[in-house]
């Protein structure tokens, strides 16, 4: 679900709480050793995405925000600040490239640039997160 959230709506945040929960209480970022990324450059986009994208011409960055169903990945383009609000459930991480990692939603997804260590190691936090967290599949039982 991708929503403006540049403005303080009551009705979006609850939707948002709804979809991936509410933020993780300070002894579970301690846990995690931190639940935010560091600053992503965005090499690709889906459609919509980048039809919010070129509005502007600055560099396309965006930052994620580990919640406990889900994650957050928020980006800004020109004044407004989106979000593009990811279930675990929904969600699907690829490295396709050695510097790149794919984060999909149905038809959204965005590919972001991995040159640092920290945003290697971000993404294997998130992805052990997710294992761990994930509701039960049925091939589980």
């Amino acid at each position: 679900m991708l929503l403006n959230i540049s403005y303080n709506k009551p009705e979006i945040k609850e939707k948002i709480d709804r979809e991936v929960g509410k933020t993780l209480t300070l002894r579970d970022r301690f846990k995690l050793k931190g639940s935010g990324s560091p600053r992503l450059k965005i090499t690709s986009v889906s459609i919509d995405i980048h039809n919010l994208l070129v509005l502007d011409n600055n560099t396309n960055t965006c930052n994620i925000e580990i919640r406990p169903n889900g994650i957050i990945v928020r980006f800004r383009a020109i004044l407004e600040t989106y979000a593009l609000v990811i279930p675990f459930w929904k969600l699907k991480i690829y490295k396709g490239k050695a510097q790149e990692y794919s984060i999909y939603r149905d038809h959204y997804f965005i590919k972001v640039a991995a040159k640092d260590k920290n945003v290697h190691t971000f993404f294997k936090k998130l992805i052990d997160y997710k294992d761990e967290n994930a509701p039960t599949r049925i091939d589980d039982l």
